[in-house]
């Protein structure tokens, strides 16, 4: 998940921690009034989000546009660039929340949020209804929306089109199971030239990597929270061990760039990676002659399961003047926006997908068929108390099963982890 909400973060910019909802002072002019107004009447609201400098200007002009078209609301934003998490934290314990705030985590800031059911209500159901099913999933706790969904990623198999037809292998379709792949992977390698069929990243996102559990019919948790049974299941254990296999064979190598091998691919030095949709773009800008399929199934009577990274804005729990935020937060998730924002992310809205004719698309429909794949399933951040721990084992485990050096049976290092939960 981290990879997901990482999509935009890069390198810290300069806070400008202006008035709002909060206790901050307001550098603006007129100064602020004690409920997050101004002088000259106008409500102050505060905007944080994790952009850095490389998206900071882009956002701050639909910024300026909100500004522009309400002229009784004063945004101010706020890019907290990689150190999000962080700010977000101190500010919430000291107090001082950002009004309106991108989120991801809502087991972490629960407390600190509004719940937007009733605001959503008001709207009608055309407006809940617009937004696909599957993400409200992901911006509730416990029965009640935390969040508007904003962007979304699912994850797809991306397969190089160059290296499948110097090697004269068929390209991966929707059906394919591992073994499909597994067996092309081996057709692809060519390690004279240090070329590999399948990248395997060496240190994935634990978060990301429930979806091939998921895909094999278990999770890491059950519905009580129990580990036992579940991480260490043989389904479990057999999701990761598939992997291992073709690292072993050589048909696969482990990477440990950030993106999941996105570095390997573009350079021709792996056939196939699975992502998200954050890869799109750079891999258009690079002319890589690239395709996408689904992810690949374990056996032929099963499908494929995918995680979802969704972030959303929320709205902090202590703002004064929680009817602006939300006029905010419905603009910040508006069909205009969704618009604006492709590119980086994947539209939320099913109104803007059909005029966008994702459905349609072959690289972005993939994504949406995913994303519908995945509906039912709840990932175990959203459910389990101790998920931080838990994560932080799981690093390693994944660590073990994926080094070279190491290449621990799967059963085993799942075993160790389970074990202590």
């Amino acid at each position: 998940m981290k990879k997901v909400v990482s999509i935009i973060l890069s390198l810290s910019i300069l806070l400008t921690l202006m008035a709002g909802c909060g206790s901050s002072p307001n550098t603006e002019s007129g100064g602020a009034n004690t409920n997050g107004g101004s002088s000259s009447g106008k409500v102050t609201i505060r905007f944080s989000s994790w952009d850095s400098a490389e998206s900071f200007e882009q956002q701050q002009k639909l910024v300026d546009e909100f500004n522009k078209t309400h002229p009784n609301i004063q945004v101010n934003f706020e890019g907290y660039g990689d150190q999000y998490d962080t700010k977000i934290s101190a500010a919430i314990g000291a107090g001082d929340a950002p009004d309106v705030m991108y989120m991801w985590n809502y087991p972490k800031y629960k407390e600190a949020l509004e719940p937007l059911d009733s605001y959503i209500q008001k709207e009608g159901d055309s407006y809940k209804s617009n937004f696909y099913e599957t993400l409200w999933n992901y911006n509730s706790m416990e029965g009640q929306i935390l969040g508007l969904p904003v962007g979304y990623t699912s994850f797809v198999l991306y397969y190089n089109k160059d290296l499948f037809d110097k090697a004269k292998v068929a390209y991966p379709t929707d059906n394919w199971t591992w073994d499909d792949l597994h067996a092309a992977a081996k057709k692809l390698t060519d390690q004279g030239k240090k070329v590999y069929g399948y990248a395997v990243p060496a240190k994935p996102d634990p978060y990301d990597y429930e979806m091939f559990l998921w895909s094999n019919g278990t999770s890491y948790t059950g519905v009580n929270g129990t580990v036992q049974g579940y991480l260490n299941s043989d389904k479990a254990a057999q999701a990761f061990t598939v992997m291992q296999d073709m690292l072993k064979d050589g048909s696969a190598i482990s990477v440990t760039s950030s993106n999941y091998g996105e570095a390997e691919f573009k350079s021709g030095k792996t056939a196939m990676y699975i992502t998200g949709a954050w890869s799109v773009n750079t891999l258009k800008n690079a002319k890589v002659n690239f395709g996408v399929a689904l992810l690949p199934r374990y056996s032929s009577n099963q499908k494929s399961v995918s995680a979802v990274g969704s972030s959303g804005v929320a709205i902090s729990k202590t703002c004064k003047n929680k009817e602006a935020a939300w006029e905010f937060a419905k603009y910040w998730t508006s069909e205009e926006l969704n618009k604006a924002r492709i590119g980086y992310e994947l539209p939320v809205l099913k109104s803007v997908a059909e005029s966008q004719n994702f459905s349609s698309d072959p690289i972005y429909s993939k994504f949406y068929t995913m994303l519908e794949e995945s509906k039912n399933y709840t990932p175990t951040l959203l459910k389990y108390s101790n998920w931080s721990d838990l994560s932080d084992s799981l690093t390693q485990a994944f660590e073990q099963m994926f080094n070279p050096s190491v290449y621990k049976n799967p059963k085993d290092a799942l075993n160790d982890v389970a074990n202590n939960f």
